[in-house]
């Protein structure tokens, strides 16, 4: 409790266009993993542009360490088919949180984050200050597939006896 930070909420909020990989749908959810952490969202049934809408929440005490999201199809008689990956860095997000931004008008974007061959952003990510929080909306083009992307929204929580930022 005394190396952590904070805690990280991941809004899984949809995937787009995802791979097919059984005879004409998949059944996709999605797995986020962070040093020995390792969230799932729920499976939604034969959709390639699955609705989770789904909460996950990372203790975070080290913000280089890179996250890593997998979705995979859900198969019963099987191991689940891998349906692509992403790696996504929280390091632009945490320095938009230790600005300390209080007093900032609604809805104003901190930083944007462009994406690059270095990250899996599929378009430019922006950082916003908006109802007095930090969020970034990411869309996270999938890696090793033939397409498919998800998209997430990140939220920063302190909590009481954390060392803080």
């Amino acid at each position: 409790m005394e190396n952590l930070l904070g805690l990280l909420k991941i809004h899984v909020q949809r995937g787009v266009n995802l791979a097919i990989r059984d005879v004409k749908t998949s059944d996709p959810y999605v797995v986020i993993k962070m040093d020995k952490q390792k969230l799932k969202t729920r499976v939604v049934k034969k959709n390639l542009n699955p609705e989770w809408n789904e909460d996950l929440t990372l203790s975070i005490s080290d913000p280089k360490t890179p996250i890593h999201l997998h979705v995979y199809d859900k198969d019963t008689f099987s191991l689940d088919d891998k349906m692509g990956d992403a790696e996504f860095d929280i390091g632009p997000f945490v320095e938009a949180i230790k600005m300390r931004l209080e007093g900032l008008p609604n809805e104003t974007i901190v930083t944007k984050v462009a994406p690059s061959r270095q990250n899996c952003l599929a378009e430019a990510s922006h950082i916003v200050w908006k109802d007095g929080k930090v969020f970034q909306n990411m869309v996270l083009r999938l890696r090793n597939v033939e397409c498919g992307e998800v998209e997430l929204q990140l939220h920063w929580v302190d909590i009481p006896g954390s060392r803080g930022m």
